[in-house]
């Protein structure tokens, strides 16, 4: 891996509706890049655990191997972290919405859970 070589990153931030174009050093974090340039993405754990910074890759590559927050599944079907991706290509994304990517991810299963929902403060 080439430390540095530039790749061109294009985020496409559907809830603002802005499109981000930056150069990223090939190793680098995708959302700790863009946050140091003043751009704003969503993020929650910055782990690669959760699915607040998800993103659909509409071109390119992304190495998210540091991640566990998307299955292979998810990841066969073109979804990738920001916060744990590395692009290893030039790279087009779209922002997603948290809840649509948990759900599409996890619904399946919650929705095979029997019980009850109820407060974590009955105890």
């Amino acid at each position: 891996m080439n430390m540095n070589r530039l790749h061109k990153v294009t985020i496409h931030h559907r809830q603002t509706g802005r499109t981000m174009i930056l150069e990223v050093p090939e190793g680098e974090y995708i959302l700790r890049n863009f946050e140091s340039h003043g751009e704003e993405l969503p993020f929650s754990c910055r782990n690669g655990c959760c699915t607040a910074c998800a993103v659909r890759v509409l071109s390119g590559e992304i190495d998210q191997t540091d991640g566990i927050g998307l299955s292979q599944e998810m990841r066969d079907k073109g979804y990738a972290l920001l916060c744990i991706g590395k692009a290893i290509s030039s790279l087009e994304v779209e922002t997603q919405d948290e809840d649509e990517v948990y759900e599409m991810q996890f619904g399946k299963q919650l929705g095979q859970i029997k019980g009850s929902p109820a407060s974590p403060f009955d105890i």
